[in-house]
């Protein structure tokens, strides 16, 4: 029997919290061993980062990740890919070849963690700074190993300077001895920078659209993690996954909590909805807060995809049923909501990112 929870959600997951993407994983490594780039697209939380690190690990390559998002413009970008690349080269190495950079970098090295502190002068423009920096992996590539840069939430590149794109591309577009992953949430954006011809980044590498886990390959690992933990697992495993929609955050979360409140003598059913209502009761206040953040033309539409399956939301009788402003009000109110994640676009449908959020949404329309 087994003694401690095997779901995990959360953070970046290894084995054996690792579900299936076996043909995912196979791809990415074969990219990456390659003289290829990645582009890897999927919403939030579907465990791009997880499929990524999995990948680099086996291949056994140096790598260094950087998320766009936590980035807040040139200077700092520069400095945090330096700092990143400082934790996997030897410093006297690295000192000896910093010493030709354009703008030198003020470096504070702290004796008991060995960790070093690095900042550069604001500049307005990333050349030279991010030339020098990017060129630097570039050579250590040709020295040993062949680095692998993963940027994730790249779509943000745009906020930290104007013409950042163009300018990094000039650059990374001469290096052989770098793998870059790019990684993004926003699909529409993503596929603008990778597969519009006037954009910068056009055709730059190989595009992989990340989807849920298959049904079946979620319903096999479901059930190995409650074997013998739980009674009539099939029924709960089935409902977790309807619930869900096979969103691996979420199924995930479900599934940890389940197994701790997994009891002999309850049936499945009365344990799936004591679950749900204590994951709902235990964000109500945040959803509550959440709520007030919106606008009324989007909280008819979460309210219409939290109750209304399978339709086409921006028909006109469904628009006209539902008292539902113009269809391009409607339209932008979706733009705006996937763009801030709670709506996502699966099979030419719309639906709320979160399972718990649409099922407060309901109770509360209920109430």
């Amino acid at each position: 029997m087994t003694t401690s929870n095997p779901f995990k959600f959360g953070s970046v997951v290894d084995d054996p919290y690792f579900t299936n993407r076996v043909k995912e994983l196979q791809e990415v490594k074969r990219l990456l061993q390659s003289q290829n780039h990645l582009i890897l697209i999927s919403p939030r939380r579907y465990g791009k980062t997880s499929l990524l690190l999995k990948a680099v690990h086996a291949l056994d390559r140096p790598y260094v990740f950087l998320d766009i998002q936590l980035v807040t413009g040139v200077s700092d970008f520069a400095s945090q890919l330096l700092k990143r690349i400082y934790r996997i080269y030897p410093f006297e190495h690295l000192k000896q070849l910093i010493k030709h950079f354009s703008i030198l970098p003020a470096l504070n090295v702290n004796p008991l963690t060995n960790e070093v502190d690095i900042s550069f002068q604001p500049v307005e423009k990333a050349n030279p700074l991010l030339t020098d920096i990017f060129n630097l992996l570039e050579n250590l590539g040709k020295k040993g190993k062949r680095p692998i840069v993963i940027l994730d939430e790249f779509q943000d590149i745009f906020k930290l300077a104007p013409d950042l794109d163009k300018q990094l591309r000039a650059v990374i577009q001469h290096h052989n001895h770098v793998n870059y992953a790019f990684l993004g949430s926003m699909e529409s954006m993503m596929r603008d920078i990778f597969e519009k011809k006037k954009s910068s980044f056009y055709h730059f590498g190989q595009l992989m659209i990340l989807d849920k886990i298959p049904y079946e390959d979620f319903y096999n690992y479901l059930m190995k993690g409650f074997d013998k933990k739980c009674p009539q697992k099939e029924t709960l495993c089935n409902k977790i996954l309807a619930f869900t929609k096979q969103h691996p955050y979420y199924t995930q979360q479900l599934a940890y909590t389940l197994w701790e409140d997994c009891k002999n003598d309850m049936h499945a059913d009365r344990l799936f909805k004591l679950t749900i209502e204590k994951l709902i009761k235990m964000h109500d206040v945040d959803y509550e807060r959440l709520w007030q953040t919106f606008n009324q033309t989007d909280k008819k539409l979460m309210i219409l995809l939290s109750t209304v399956q399978n339709v086409n939301i921006l028909s006109e009788k469904i628009m006209r049923k539902h008292n539902l402003p113009a269809a391009s009000t409607m339209y932008s109110s979706i733009k705006r909501l996937i763009k801030q994640g709670y709506i996502v676009k699966t099979n030419a449908k719309y639906e709320l990112d979160d399972p718990f959020f649409t099922e407060w949404i309901k109770r509360k329309r209920e109430e």
